[in-house]
């Protein structure tokens, strides 16, 4: 199984809102062959609480314009370390870079297929970026 149309326009819309509020190492994996959850994971990352929380609000500004989609459930806003946005198609991850490190949630996916996304967001790279950042992307957008 792939992901879906749906879940691979949802990836693109909130990895290129995430790339236009300066998030960082964003990556994307299609997770629908070993998950029954959703079919996309979207990790980006932040310096700051800030910056994760004004992320998490762009991403969810896009969605909400561009596709009418609203999370079912956002978990860690209040902490702003590691937000989590639920849209059942895609789960969205942003992390404070430090807990990116920590939890290496790259590492959990390595084995699932890394979805293009736009070369905005593909551009994204900070400091002390996850190896899975530097894995081929197949299908990459022109």
């Amino acid at each position: 199984m792939t992901a879906t149309d749906r879940a691979t326009e949802l990836i693109q819309a909130a990895a290129q809102a995430a790339a236009d509020k300066l998030a960082h190492d964003i990556i994307a994996y299609d997770v629908s062959d070993v998950l029954a959850i959703t079919d996309a994971f979207l990790l980006a990352s932040a310096p700051n609480d800030r910056q994760v929380r004004s992320i998490v609000d762009g991403i969810e500004e896009q969605l909400h314009r561009r596709f009418g989609a609203k999370p079912v459930r956002r978990e860690g806003e209040r902490e702003g370390r590691w937000v989590l946005l639920d849209y059942v198609d895609i789960v969205v991850h942003v992390q404070h870079t430090e807990e990116r490190v920590f939890y290496a949630l790259e590492r959990l996916w390595k084995d699932c297929p890394v979805l293009p996304l736009p070369e905005d967001a593909r551009a994204t790279r900070g400091a002390g970026a996850p190896e899975a950042a530097d894995q081929p992307v197949g299908g990459e957008l022109s």
